[in-house]
């Protein structure tokens, strides 16, 4: 008799949040109290100019489900972490700045042909689906988000990577004109993050085009954005042009700029705190909670061996 054994992020459909629900946008901010704070941004409400808009919503893949409501999206559109338009969460009236057609992305290094191919062409290759996701910050907090997009697997497949390649680097755009945080020279712009090609294959590791039915919105890193749910947020760089494949580490951003506190992996750990304060607990953004930090975020069972052998690795920083 075939026995189907829920997963550790698993929970019946009957108990997810309603497609109904979190796509109606104005039953949520109602019900949220967000409606103010959202008629602010009129770009959250409109995705009718963007070529990729036929795309959305597109189908919920049932196997990643999460035991929490759906953050309002008047929450996860107006707190974020987006350095190159601030320093603040309120960076959302800033980033529509931000011009994302064209949108060129390059994929270069060990590969065998390097590809340089506009957003529009891409996301039209790829198997977009939805997941419901949750994003741990490294700054104790938390919320949960209807991703849509496609694995990072795939976009490994349409590379062609050699052999000898063991790492994918991605960088973001440089435009201190428009992000004015990049004309502060203290930082090591453009951002740059990095992850093993065992990382970029596993299943979880994903490709954000789009949130809550439609594309992503700019604050949330339009139009292409990585989301790794086992790991701290700021290892899923937003607004990628550009994907390289190397045989050696990339230094990520942060790592860069405060190595004793931020390294490569990042892998969320109750038990291993930050220098500056710990990470036993996070504030749940839709609730307001403090709720109890588990270990890779809850998904460990299908991360952990990832890591076996690195014990003499910082892997949780």
């Amino acid at each position: 008799m075939y026995v189907k054994r829920q997963k550790g992020w698993e929970i019946p459909e009957r108990l997810a949040t309603p497609e109904s629900v979190y796509l109606n946008r104005r039953q949520i901010l109602a019900a949220s109290g967000f409606g103010m704070a959202a008629a602010a941004f009129p770009r959250l409400a409109s995705a009718e100019t963007d070529p990729s808009a036929d795309l959305y919503p597109a189908p919920r893949n049932s196997k990643y489900t999460i035991e929490r409501e759906v953050t309002p999206e008047a929450i996860n559109t107006n707190y974020n972490n987006f350095y190159e338009f601030g320093t603040h969460k309120n960076i959302a009236s800033a980033a529509e700045a931000l011009p994302i057609r064209p949108w060129e992305v390059k994929i270069d290094g060990l590969v065998e042909t390097e590809i340089t191919t506009d957003f529009d062409t891409l996301i039209r290759k790829m198997p977009l689906e939805e997941r419901l996701y949750r994003h741990r910050c490294v700054e104790a907090w938390s919320m949960t988000v209807p991703w849509t997009g496609f694995p990072v697997a795939e976009l490994v497949k349409f590379a062609k990577p050699l052999g000898d390649a063991t790492y994918l680097r991605m960088e973001t755009f440089m435009m201190p004109d428009v992000a004015t945080g990049q004309k502060q020279i203290w930082y090591p712009w453009p951002y740059v993050e990095g992850i093993s090609m065992a990382e970029a294959t596993n299943d979880l590791a994903f490709l954000v085009t789009g949130a809550y039915g439609k594309p992503v919105a700019k604050s949330m890193g339009a139009p292409l954005r990585l989301h790794l749910p086992w790991k701290y947020g700021f290892k899923s760089i937003k607004s990628i042009v550009k994907f390289t494949f190397t045989d050696e580490q990339p230094v990520n951003f942060w790592q860069a700029l405060a190595a004793d506190e931020y390294g490569f992996w990042a892998n969320v750990n109750p038990d291993v705190p930050h220098p500056r304060w710990s990470q036993a607990s996070e504030r749940d953004l839709t609730t307001n909670d403090r709720i109890p930090t588990v270990i890779f975020n809850g998904y460990g069972e299908y991360v952990a061996d990832l890591y076996a052998g690195m014990e003499d690795q910082p892997i949780y920083m």
